[in-house]
């Protein structure tokens, strides 16, 4: 949301109180949610900003007065993750772009349509919560989605990974047969002197970057 002011009667202690006074309070009624601007401790601001806007589990974006430092960091934001919830004051129109993302919009002098946000707010986060992995951003949308390029290349590298991973399991599984070959040969033999060994060992390499990277997701289908 804008830190300065954007209209005359949108200045910059209204959308602080705005922040103070509404969103903050409904945000942290949510249990586990704790609502925050971003600030720059150390360093300047963008690179905060972006730093949030990249890694909150949440991201709330008020698109009222069209501020454009507010949609570039929508769009920072919807390039990396899901989970933004978009608002509006209802007497305002959104551009083309964002007319087929659902918007929820409010109303700061009626206490009747604040009571209708607060209580669609408090659902979307829940479900932002709740349904972590539901699209909400048409660039990742189009960038990542089935039969993308991205997705079919993703997919034929996890496909090649995942031969890697049973190759080097099959591989594993003939040397414990050998093992177990020269361990009962072994038995029949009284002169330990005599004993054969056997020089292989197991590989894990596969194995570990596949639990290192974790590549392949639970849900995918091959």
């Amino acid at each position: 949301m804008p830190f300065s002011g954007t209209t005359i009667r949108h200045t910059a202690d209204y959308w602080a109180s705005f922040y103070d006074d509404l969103l903050k309070p409904v945000i942290e009624s949510v249990p586990n949610l704790e609502a925050h601007r971003s600030e720059a401790l150390r360093g300047d601001i963008l690179s905060q900003i972006i730093t949030d806007l990249v890694y909150s589990d949440i991201v709330v974006a008020d698109l009222t007065d069209a501020n454009p430092n507010v949609y570039w960091e929508l769009g920072v934001r919807q390039s990396f993750s899901h989970r933004t919830i978009t608002i509006m004051e209802s007497d305002q129109r959104l551009p083309f772009d964002l007319t087929i993302k659902g918007t929820l919009s409010y109303d700061p002098k009626r206490s009747d349509r604040i009571k209708i946000f607060k209580a669609k707010f408090i659902s979307a986060l829940r479900d932002c919560i709740a349904n972590p992995r539901r699209p909400d951003s048409h660039v990742l949308q189009s960038i990542t989605g089935r039969g993308t390029v991205f997705e079919i290349i993703h997919h034929d590298e996890t496909e090649r990974r995942l031969e890697a991973v049973l190759a080097e399991l099959a591989r594993n599984e003939a040397k414990l047969r050998q093992i177990t070959k020269i361990a009962e040969s072994n038995q029949e033999i009284s002169d330990s002197k005599s004993w054969g060994f056997t020089t292989s060992r197991f590989t894990v390499s596969a194995i570990e970057l596949l639990v290192t990277n974790r590549y392949h997701e639970a849900e995918q289908v091959l």
